[in-house]
């Protein structure tokens, strides 16, 4: 297992892998921390070829079938220290059209509940094989992003004909929207 730092790439070797989001509730702030994983499947030019390739809480399943959520925990209390959320990819079934997958967390209403990452309990994002279970990489999202409400933490993307994956670490204060506003055409 891998502990990513920002930048880093790892190679998958993989066709079945899944992201996992996990984090734990914080008490003391007067709201539930609810965290999304999403996914903005992209094409060349770095857009949604349809406004289903993005999969989050409201659209749970991508066209192709290639990348599922597992849903909407709004408290972080699914788990006690494993996944809260998981994002599914089965690279076989991927649109030709898509170039890469974007995986993102954010905070829901972070802007309204006066919420940051930075409030947030052991959040993380971890890559795993689908099948055996097996970690491959894990991502600490609480030390480089203090102040952002969404974050951009890796994407799979395709280089000679091999699946990577990438440790993008790109921090926003501007929620989902923000994100949904660079990738939407």
């Amino acid at each position: 297992m891998i502990n990513l730092q920002k930048g880093q790439k790892i190679e998958l070797g993989l066709e079945k892998v899944c992201v996992g989001l996990g984090w734990d509730p914080n008490p003391g702030t007067g709201y539930d921390f609810d965290l999304d994983a999403s996914a903005f499947m992209l094409g060349s030019d770095n857009k949604l070829p349809a406004d289903e390739f993005f999969v989050f809480y409201n659209n749970q399943e991508s066209p192709d079938k290639a990348v599922a959520s597992s849903g909407d925990d709004q408290t972080g209390g699914n788990s006690d220290g494993g996944d809260d959320e998981t994002l599914t990819v089965d690279l076989a079934k991927l649109d030709p059209r898509i170039n890469e997958i974007i995986f993102t967390a954010s905070i829901y209403d972070a802007e309204q509940r006066k919420q940051n990452f930075g409030q947030v309990r052991n959040a993380y994002i971890r890559i795993y094989d689908a099948i055996s279970g097996e970690e491959l990489a894990k991502y600490d999202l609480e030390e480089d992003f203090s102040i952002e409400t969404a974050i951009e933490f890796g994407r799979i993307y395709k280089k000679k004909d091999i699946w990577k994956f990438d440790a993008m670490g790109i921090g926003y204060k501007g929620g989902l929207q923000e994100l949904v506003d660079k990738y939407v055409k």
